[in-house]
């Protein structure tokens, strides 16, 4: 049998990359229904229910990750998880309930908001209870069953939203009530495919629950509230700059049109930090392969993050006219990819770091540089308008993700050198360069042709600069190749 987190990660990949590319392609479409200011007011309402979440949950997915990759009882582990969650959800849910009408009167969002809220509330504790299924699933190896349920997750989601808009409903309150009954029919699935290897043998680890969850649940919990006000306060204090026109609808483009391309590539980063959290611990518990694994985890994202970055740069203008038919979208699109590799490559720093047992400290981390971001944002956006808004995204996660990696090299003894760095960079600038001379394109398939003459050249330029190797060749063998 082949190397399981390879084959784990493989299907993820192959899934995330499907689901994501559908999910984009009804975000364009919705986009088209709403306009930028209808997505920038969909973004706030998803930022509230995104703290809301992260108060109901309140770290405990990934101590259910943490915990079931330590072999512990899975039947043991979910029961626990689940009367933890079910303890901060029904408080959660009956805070966003009440405070609402008062989210939506600050962001002028009317009774629409109101209701999309409130509808959130009353799932919360579902999607909560979802989520720790979802760990449990992770844990355990069982992909294709989790992949199954994310297919359906999505088609349900999309189905249900675009039913209600042919019926005229309001695009905000059609995508609210698609996202509910998605998560509905994910944990009702979830539920009725559960199996655990073992039997209930004792009472739930709640000792190691609470200890594991709690801290970082609370560092969460800060971070995402800081993140919440950010959100809050970007089209308040956007709209105090002389150049601004419309706050929120400079917001959702930036949010919710350049944000989701440029975070597109990374579902194939996201499965492989899913699968790395669970692995970790129980590398360190048999006293095996940990430096190899954070090694290989460092290379492969830096490497896929300087691709990806390199293609998006390129193609930005014509990403933005093809997708949205937006000029603006291009424009800011070519301005954040640059930061790719460092975003890319801080979603595996992060989750090695939980996988070692650093959660804490990652946590710590993240709510400094979410109130570094918080003042540079209240400072600099009446002053800089997007300008402000793009110092600020690039000092705090620069931060963010210097402080991570040194923690990560301090607990793994691996201390990366900048010799493959500097040499993949430079292979990356020159296919960007020599792509950029090709003429423009306007349609997908020319965006694909586009795609490969880029992956051509920088390959060429990476063997060339030495960036990889048959070594590197026969190292994905050996992971394909089935064990003796």
């Amino acid at each position: 049998m082949g190397n399981p987190i390879f084959y784990g990660a493989l299907l993820l990949t192959g899934a995330n990359l499907l689901l994501r590319l559908a999910d984009t392609g009804f975000q364009v479409y919705l986009s088209g229904q709403i306009g930028p200011a209808g997505i920038g007011l969909l973004h706030l309402i998803f930022s509230v229910r995104g703290l809301a979440f992260t108060l109901g949950l309140f770290g405990v997915r990934t101590a259910a990750l943490y915990l079931a990759g330590e072999r512990r009882n899975l039947l043991a582990v979910r029961q626990g998880c689940f009367r933890y969650t079910l303890l901060f959800s029904l408080p959660a849910s009956a805070g966003l309930w009440v405070l609402a009408p008062r989210f939506a009167e600050n962001w002028h969002g009317g009774t629409a908001a109101v209701f999309a809220l409130r509808v959130y509330a009353l799932f919360l504790p579902l999607s909560c209870l979802c989520a720790v299924l979802t760990a449990c699933f992770t844990a355990a190896g069982r992909i294709k069953t989790l992949v199954a349920v994310e297919v359906l997750e999505q088609a349900c989601a999309i189905f249900v939203t675009a039913l209600l808009l042919l019926r005229r409903t309001a695009g905000i309150l059609a995508v609210v009530l698609g996202n509910c009954a998605a998560v509905s029919a994910a944990f009702c699935a979830l539920t009725l495919l559960f199996q655990a290897p073992e039997r209930l043998t004792g009472p739930p680890p709640y000792r190691r629950i609470f200890s594991t969850a709690l801290p970082l649940g609370a560092a969460e919990c800060l971070r995402a509230g800081l993140n919440t006000v950010e959100n809050l306060i970007v089209p308040q204090r956007l709209a105090l700059w002389h150049g601004t026109a419309d706050a929120i609808a400079d917001y959702g483009v930036v949010c919710g049109m350049v944000f989701p391309v440029l975070m597109f590539p990374a579902a194939i980063l996201f499965s492989l930090a899913d699968l790395l959290v669970p692995e970790l611990p129980r590398c360190v518990k048999g006293g095996r392969r940990v430096p190899y694994l954070v090694r290989q985890g460092l290379r492969i994202s830096l490497l896929f993050g300087l691709a990806a970055g390199g293609l998006l740069f390129s193609a930005a203008g014509p990403l933005g006219e093809v997708l949205y038919r937006r000029p603006e979208v291009g424009i800011q699109l070519r301005f954040y990819a640059p930061f790719v590799p460092m975003l890319y490559m801080d979603a595996i720093v992060d989750a090695m770091c939980k996988g070692l047992g650093q959660q804490s400290a990652n946590a710590r981390y993240n709510l400094l540089t979410s109130l570094a971001d918080v003042a540079l944002l209240w400072a600099l956006l009446p002053r800089l308008g997007l300008g402000g808004y793009y110092i600020s995204f690039a000092v705090s996660h620069a931060l963010n993700f210097a402080l991570s990696l040194r923690r990560l090299a301090k607990v793994s003894g691996v201390h990366p050198s900048m010799g493959l760095p500097i040499r993949a960079a430079a292979g990356v600038i020159g296919a960007a360069l020599v792509a950029s001379m090709l003429p423009q394109w306007s349609t997908l398939v020319g965006g694909a042709a586009f795609a490969g003459y880029y992956g051509l050249l920088l390959a060429c330029f990476w063997t060339v600069l030495r960036v990889v190797s048959r070594e590197d060749l026969y190292w994905l063998r050996r992971l394909a190749s089935p064990r003796p």
